[in-house]
């Protein structure tokens, strides 16, 4: 729990310790080797693998890409149009696909719909975030949560797996009052954090870090290549500005008389290296965005956001020569703690949520957001890719058999044909083999530190059932009947599961929370699949803190966020999602056998 919650190292990694403690200390844990593995083997881990894949499968469709450029067609500037366009077209998505790419798409799309309608970013994207979240419970595969505890609820109860839609009444209904929040009370909270349409260099607050300096012709520079220039480790050179045309700082351009040379470094660093080499100062004024603008050659400036899954995370960024394989500079990194990062960039190590501000082409720009370690979120997905003939982003051939073979996995799963482990590896195999999918985009669409997370915290599961550890916290939360109802118990397992996964993971949550619930129930004499679906939506349900779920970290940056900003529009939905499925669950499964 204090490697959860502390982050000293990442989450995968615990879950990882997690297993290998268990099973060194059988005679204590009551895990044995192949019960501390046994997470791999899981039937929720085999699903969610395979839906990351089947994700994939319908993105590559550009299908949701042009939903995104409709969604432009109805909002007509509106906040609140545009806060219900966005929302509603992310919540039917979010019950059938994975919410992480679902908000890694529609992000840029949101923050466009945004500038262009004079619209803080800030209003939208926690909205969007939430939206997602909400949506995971509309059906069995709308989270990695259900699929865990539709796995615990064979094991713990005298009864099979949740069916695919046996709790979406009560999916809906959480969604729609969490909508309705978010569009009355949240909208009126939400920060305006970010203003439309800001010029980058201003949102990395570079204006006192970059210069522009032109070469005499007695500069000792001119004949050299821009990478034999001797300078201070504090200057960057981020661009060599020839007539009208503009080039990367990294490239081998041989420096002439009249160049202009954009410089990042602090004044006085800049300063002496101008004198030393007989530069001159263009301007006292700060360099903006418009100076890294070259239509021709397709340069700009644009801000990259840390894929959740990004192979770049915990290395050092120098590691990944992105200067040299893409013509990639870059300029600044802003952390979701708020510090701003503009010296030795090629020592840091990046996080997941990390912003990065970036010189770059267009074609590399394309290249990186389409490899999917970051996200681009200063423009619409659908201005990077190659558009048809109507100036909308195209749509894949095999968008039609994307979309069929994923309606017939939900219709085999939804109609108990087969299991939906089974259900959803019968669909990668489907697209793999008809070539929606190839095997390597499908491998490369997997989060696998998610899913050695999952593997890793399911044991923890066992760990408390065979030491008594569930029952001893069940004994403290039964305890509270003798002076609460039985929904007064149940709301209290409620807030707490949902304020456990705003710390710790959702999936750590879920795993050991369910054991805790059914015990409670049992020692209560209350219906345990209550209590177990009660956890089951709580568990998912992180709105305090950016931490605690993946898609409020991919918001974090963009939307400018503090972490006050989650507690505040956050904290009172999560209080009222709590209170909604406390009534619903005893509603519609009751609270006695």
């Amino acid at each position: 729990m204090v490697l959860f919650v502390s982050e000293i190292i990442s989450n995968d990694v615990t879950a990882i310790g997690v297993m290998v403690t268990l099973a060194a200390l059988e005679p204590i844990t009551g895990v044995r080797p192949i019960d501390a593995i046994s997470g791999f083997a899981n039937p929720a881990t085999v699903t969610i693998v395979a839906m990351y894949m089947l994700s994939a499968g319908i993105q590559r469709t550009g299908l949701i890409e042009r939903l995104g450029v409709e969604l432009a067609k109805l909002t007509r500037g509106k906040e609140r149009r545009v806060l219900a366009a966005s929302m509603g077209a992310t919540y039917p998505l979010a019950g059938f696909i994975n919410n992480t790419p679902i908000v890694a798409i529609f992000m840029p799309m949101v923050i466009n719909l945004a500038n262009r309608s004079k619209i803080s970013p800030s209003k939208l994207l926690m909205p969007l975030s939430y939206v997602a979240i909400l949506g995971g419970s509309l059906t069995l595969i709308g989270t990695s949560t259900n699929l865990i505890a539709s796995s615990l609820t064979t094991t713990l109860l005298d009864r099979g797996p949740i069916g695919f839609f046996e709790f979406t009444q009560l999916g809906v209904i959480i969604l729609g009052i969490g909508t309705l929040y978010l569009l009355t009370v949240g909208r009126r909270l939400l920060p305006a954090r970010v203003p439309p349409a800001e010029d980058l260099t201003e949102a990395f607050a570079l204006e006192d870090h970059l210069y522009q300096v032109r070469v005499t012709a007695d500069s000792e520079l001119i004949g050299h290549h821009l990478g034999e220039i001797d300078r201070d480790s504090e200057i960057d050179i981020i661009q060599l500005d020839r007539g009208s045309s503009s080039f990367p700082g990294t490239s081998d351009l041989v420096v002439e008389s009249g160049d202009r040379l954009v410089l990042l470094g602090k004044y006085k660093a800049v300063d002496e290296f101008a004198t030393a080499n007989d530069l001159t100062q263009l301007s006292k004024k700060s360099v903006d965005q418009d100076t890294f603008s070259d239509q021709d050659r397709g340069n700009s400036l644009a801000k990259l956001v840390v894929a959740p899954n990004s192979n770049y995370i915990g290395k050092p960024l120098g590691e990944y020569r992105l200067s040299q394989r893409y013509e990639t500079s870059i300029l600044a990194i802003n952390r979701r703690s708020g510090e701003r990062i503009i010296n030795d960039l090629e020592s840091v190590v990046l996080e997941v949520g990390d912003t990065l501000l970036v010189r770059s082409n267009d074609a590399a720009l394309a290249y990186i957001h389409d490899r999917g370690n970051f996200i681009r979120v200063d423009a619409p997905p659908f201005d990077i890719f190659e558009r048809d003939g109507d100036g909308l982003p195209p749509i894949d051939r095999n968008a039609k058999l994307a979309v069929g073979i994923m309606c017939a996995v939900v219709g085999i799963a939804a109609l108990g044909y087969l299991p939906i482990s089974i259900a959803a590896l019968f669909g990668v195999f489907a697209m793999v083999v008809t070539g929606v999918l190839t095997p390597s985009d499908a491998y490369n669409s997997v989060s696998w530190n998610i899913i050695f997370l999952l593997a890793g915290v399911i044991p923890l599961g066992i760990a408390m059932q065979e030491t008594g550890g569930a029952e001893m916290v069940a004994d403290v939360l039964s305890a509270s009947g003798a002076f609460l109802p039985l929904i007064g118990v149940l709301l209290l397992i409620v807030v707490v599961t949902g304020l456990f996964a705003n710390v710790i993971t959702p999936v750590a949550t879920v795993v050991l929370m369910i054991p805790v619930a059914v015990d409670a129930a049992a020692q209560l004499g209350a219906n345990q699949f209550a209590f177990l679906l009660g956890v089951m939506f709580a568990s998912a349900s992180s709105f305090m803190t950016p931490v605690g779920y993946q898609t409020n970290l991919m918001v974090y940056g963009p939307g400018g966020y503090r972490f006050t900003d989650f507690l505040r529009v956050g904290g009172p939905l999560q209080f009222l999602i709590a209170l909604v499925i406390t009534v619903g669950v005893a509603m519609f499964w009751g609270l006695t056998p």
